[in-house]
């Protein structure tokens, strides 16, 4: 897959967004991205959908909470409503986390939730915390247990930085899961659960050229969790810094 342009979760603008969603997206718009994840958007596709072709804004993929849906056909049907391609369930029981049967029946779901899905034309996506990484089962991260178990339709959206919260690598997680990847998380910070400690990419603790380099294929989906300054600055921040990275990276490349 074309790695795509760069795109922002818009669960880091929340707050903007629940005073004013036109001015939100006309903001992330003339901060450079031209794609964006949303969530949230369930009740609100048709104002999404307005809101997103007023700022020239894509959204390729979007969080939902499918799997917890008894129907998640109203999901299918919003996602569709603002152009969506890829639908991400954003987070699960960590319990379920903790056990071989768990994850196995956590993957079962998910297949057969993954097929609903493609019926109506959208690719299922799961997105990963921290808990997914720091229990293990049978040896490996319960994370990978997982992703063995999923049916090749299915993507992974890793999220880098929980990934080493959890205490496994990203660089390892992503070369171990290659093409299953399609979207990362892309945030920094002191690698702790404390999500307003989180900084702009390349101000942390995470090896961010690293993880780029290790899914050079993945769409990069900025995040804050939370942030203490300017959520929007530290936005631009990260932009500026992923976009000069994966130049960097690329010229690499070529060079070699």
């Amino acid at each position: 897959m074309p790695r795509g342009p760069l795109s922002v979760q818009l669960y880091s603008v929340r707050d903007a967004i629940a005073q004013d969603l036109d001015g939100s997206l006309a903001r992330l718009a003339d901060i450079g991205f031209q794609a964006v994840e949303p969530y949230g958007f369930v009740d609100r596709a048709d104002e999404y959908r307005v809101a997103l072709d007023r700022a020239g804004l894509v959204a390729p993929s979007a969080h939902a909470p499918v799997l917890a849906m008894d129907d998640p056909q109203r999901a299918f049907d919003a996602a569709r409503t603002i152009g969506v391609d890829f639908l991400i369930d954003p987070h699960t029981d960590p319990e379920i986390w903790t056990s071989s049967d768990g994850v196995k029946r956590l993957a079962e779901k998910v297949n057969e939730t993954a097929a609903l899905a493609g019926e109506a034309g959208l690719t299922l996506g799961y997105h990963n915390h921290w808990f997914e990484l720091e229990n293990q089962v049978v040896t490996v991260p319960a994370l990978e247990a997982f992703a063995a178990q999923l049916d090749p339709a299915v993507i992974l959206e890793i999220d880098t930085y929980w990934v080493e919260v959890g205490g496994a690598s990203a660089v390892d997680v992503l070369t171990h899961l290659e093409e299953r990847v399609r979207f990362i998380h892309v945030k920094d910070g002191p690698k702790t659960r404390e999500t307003e400690a989180q900084m702009p990419a390349g101000q942390g603790s995470m090896n961010i050229p690293a993880v780029l380099a290790a899914a050079p294929g993945a769409v990069r989906v900025l995040e804050f969790d939370a942030y203490r300054g300017d959520v929007f600055d530290g936005l631009a921040e990260s932009m500026a810094y992923v976009l000069a990275a994966d130049e960097r990276g690329e010229q690499a490349g070529t060079a070699d």
